[in-house]
């Protein structure tokens, strides 16, 4: 790219416009998952939504592959790219809070941590995601599961407006009010429609949750699973609650001699009135004994944040996923196979309950299509060395091969991996084609390709 071009940039833009010739540039191009080694031709750290505008023009202008990085956690490496442009949000974090209408909006480069730290004062909340160092805006635009969902929905059912800038380098509000069939498939439909800087939510009244992790021996693994699937069917919708398999870290609340032992856990969150949480997590002690647990009451943004540690930024990652109406007896059987094979610490399995308050939208009033899904299955590989990969990947795919045929055709975008393109359309089941009409009108060229793409269509 010509010096001269990414000078004009710079006169355009508050931000900083990093080349491979400039201080920083290594640190601006290097993404979450080690995994991914890519040497953009710019990367825009934008201030505003000017900044981002400015850099749509450009991209589009001059032909650049462009890449969206707002809190930069996506596992295919979608924040980057080879010879493009990569805009990143990281430095546009502000939250504000409006206690009043208990509302808050976030700009597109905060993460949940921010947006916790920013609502927990006022005693308010809304459904983020598992680990805090996660991008409101990415988690959101692809649904947004969390502990919070059975209670009051995902992340988009809660979403009231969002500052979107197109590819045209328009700045547009999408809402039920304006913009509607933009506001309707960035509720699920990813990063395919344009760049989000702001995003507002409805906030609902949750500081102090009662719960955390509770370890079983892989013995009591077939038991406590056939006891979760009938448990949360009719547990409260104030109960968030998920098992996992985890190879134990070595945390002060778990037994010296039992760290790197491998457990199947069950992760509570109850946001009902505190004085009833023991009372809520009874049932899980009944179900078998617990070997170590980290439960009681504790601010929501605590447990929001408790498995940080074990995902932080450098690590090499793969993950598979699916929606499951049903976990079958099948099901728990290829859990029970697999699950226990869990390669290192920071990779697990972890099957999240999208029922209750999530059941209460229809499957067409977002592009989020799966609202007859009980769960939403992920299998996460993450290590540290990269001379690994080739057997974490293999427990990855040998884990989702085998909880396939017992799930949906279908899986929850953000946790798709990069080789997981052709699984796009069945995503959005029924909703596909009106999405590729959407991306039809406002990305024609399809100029937000980096991502689980949907391709643009007129055609009905």
């Amino acid at each position: 790219m010509r010096t001269l071009a990414i000078d004009e940039l710079r006169a355009q833009v508050r931000g900083d416009v990093l080349s491979s010739e400039d201080e920083g540039y290594e640190d601006a191009r290097r993404v979450y998952n080690a995994m991914i080694d890519r040497r953009p031709a710019v990367v825009v750290r934008a201030a505003n939504a000017g900044d981002v505008m400015a850099a749509v023009d450009f991209a589009r202008e001059n032909g650049l592959d462009l890449a969206v990085r707002g809190g930069g956690h996506s596992v295919p490496g979608f924040g980057t790219c080879d010879d493009g442009m990569v805009i990143d949000l990281s430095g546009m974090r502000g939250v504000r809070v409006d206690p009043a209408t208990s509302t808050a909006r976030a700009e597109g480069g905060a993460t949940w941590g921010d947006f916790n730290a920013a609502t927990y004062p006022f005693g308010l909340a809304t459904t983020g995601g598992i680990i805090s160092t996660t991008g409101v805006a990415g988690l959101t635009l692809g649904g947004g599961i969390g502990h919070l969902a059975r209670g009051f929905g995902l992340s988009i059912d809660n979403l009231l407006s969002a500052d979107v800038v197109t590819a045209d380098g328009r700045l547009v509000q999408a809402s039920e009010h304006e913009n509607e069939d933009l506001f309707w498939a960035i509720r699920g439909g990813g990063g395919n429609f344009g760049v989000a800087t702001s995003l507002e939510f409805r906030l609902h009244p949750v500081k102090e949750i009662y719960g955390g992790p509770m370890f079983f021996e892989l013995s009591e693994v077939e038991n406590i699973l056939n006891f979760y699937r009938g448990y949360i069917a009719d547990a409260p919708e104030q109960m968030g609650a998920f098992p996992a398999f985890q190879i134990a870290p070595p945390l002060p609340f778990i037994p010296e001699d039992r760290h790197g032992d491998t457990f199947i856990a069950i992760v509570a969150c109850w946001a009902g009135p505190l004085e009833e949480g023991e009372r809520a997590l009874k049932p899980f002690h009944e179900v078998a004994p617990v070997v170590a647990e980290f439960v009681g009451p504790m601010p929501y943004p605590a447990l929001n944040s408790a498995f940080d540690g074990l995902l932080p930024p450098g690590l090499h990652h793969y993950w598979k996923a699916s929606f499951v109406k049903e976990l079958t007896d099948d099901a728990i059987a290829a859990h029970v196979a697999h699950g226990p094979e869990v390669p290192t610490v920071n990779s697990t399995m972890h099957i999240y309950p999208i029922d209750g308050a999530v059941h209460r939208t229809g499957a067409g009033d977002t592009a989020f299509a799966y609202r007859d899904a009980n769960f939403a299955t992920v299998v996460v590989g993450a290590w540290p060395e990269p001379g690994r990969s080739e057997e974490n990947i293999d427990w990855v795919r040998r884990y989702y091969d085998a909880v396939a045929p017992h799930s949906e055709e279908g899986g929850y975008v953000n946790f798709m991996a990069g080789d997981d393109q052709d699984r796009v359309r069945a995503n959005y089941r029924g909703n596909y084609e009106r999405l590729a009409q959407v991306k039809q009108a406002y990305d024609p060229g399809n100029l937000f390709h980096l991502n689980q793409n949907i391709q643009p269509s007129p055609s009905v």
